[in-house]
């Protein structure tokens, strides 16, 4: 089964002042070539906090930084894009369909959606996404 990476995983593998840099990079170099994959929405939020002062503080970068940040872990071979599965709408409806307007569950909702249709393992730093998912593993 191959790692879906969320984008907790991705910071912390290009950000070495990450809380979770060096448990990320650990793990990250136990994986084979193109064990782990990545969405553009894991992407878009990766390159969105790089460039977040009140994430990265004085790291944050500039969008063109964020892109030659993230373009040194595009390269590594162990790490793919995938494109979204088939039945990932269907699967996104049933996991967002809660009576709260929490706005942060529509991101985890489609993660976890993106994770299951493509039957992915969604690997991720968050411990609240154990119990809502099948496959997740919590570094």
């Amino acid at each position: 089964m191959l790692n879906f990476l969320d984008a907790n995983v991705l910071l912390a593998l290009l950000w070495d002042r990450h809380v979770h840099s060096e448990l990320a990079r650990r793990w990250f170099d136990q994986t084979s070539e193109g064990e782990s994959v990545f969405c553009r929405f894991a992407q878009l939020t990766v390159l969105r906090l790089l460039t977040t002062e009140s994430i990265m503080g004085s790291d944050a970068r500039g969008m063109a930084g964020a892109w030659t940040a993230w373009d040194r872990l595009a390269v590594d071979s162990r790490l793919e894009f995938i494109g979204e599965p088939a039945g990932l709408e269907a699967e996104l409806r049933s996991r967002s369909r809660l009576p709260s307007r929490s706005p942060k569950v529509w991101a985890d909702a489609y993660l976890l959606a993106f994770a299951a249709a493509a039957r992915l393992k969604f690997v991720t730093f968050d411990r609240s996404l154990k119990s809502r998912g099948a496959d997740v593993l919590v570094l």
